[in-house]
C-alpha cells in the first residue's frame, strides 16, 4: 500500500505544469536563436525540456516580423471597418424608417 500512495503522489507531481512568463519564454529563445549554447544546455540551465526550447525558438522567429509592424496601419484598418459597419447600419436604419414612415401615412388617410 505504501508504494501505491508513493504512485499517486509521484503522478499528481507529474500531473502538475509549470507555467512560464511571456518574458522567461523570450529570453529562453533568443538564447536559442543566438546558438550559444546546445538545446541541451540550455534546458539544463533553465530546467526546460529541449523540445519546449525549440518551440518557443519557432515561435520567436515566425513572430518576429509582428515586432515591427506599424501599429497605427492595423488601427487605422480596424477603426475602418469599424466605420464601414455602422455606415452600413445607418443605411438599415434609414430604410426602416422610410418604411415605418410609408405605412404610418396609410393610417393618417
Amino acid at each position: 500500500m505504501v508504494t501505491k500512495d508513493f504512485m499517486h503522489e509521484e503522478e499528481a507531481e507529474v500531473a502538475s505544469r509549470k507555467t512560464y512568463t511571456g518574458q522567461f519564454k523570450g529570453n529562453v529563445a533568443l538564447e536559442a536563436v543566438k546558438a550559444e549554447k546546445t538545446l541541451s544546455e540550455l534546458a539544463s540551465q533553465y530546467e526546460v525540456h529541449p523540445n519546449q526550447i525549440k518551440q518557443w525558438k519557432r515561435h520567436l522567429v515566425d513572430q518576429v516580423g509582428q515586432v515591427f509592424t506599424d501599429k497605427r496601419h492595423q488601427q487605422d484598418k480596424e477603426q475602418d471597418a469599424l466605420i464601414e459597419e455602422l455606415y452600413k447600419q445607418i443605411g438599415q436604419l434609414k430604410v426602416e424608417l422610410d418604411w415605418v414612415k410609408k405605412k404610418a401615412s396609410r393610417f393618417r388617410g
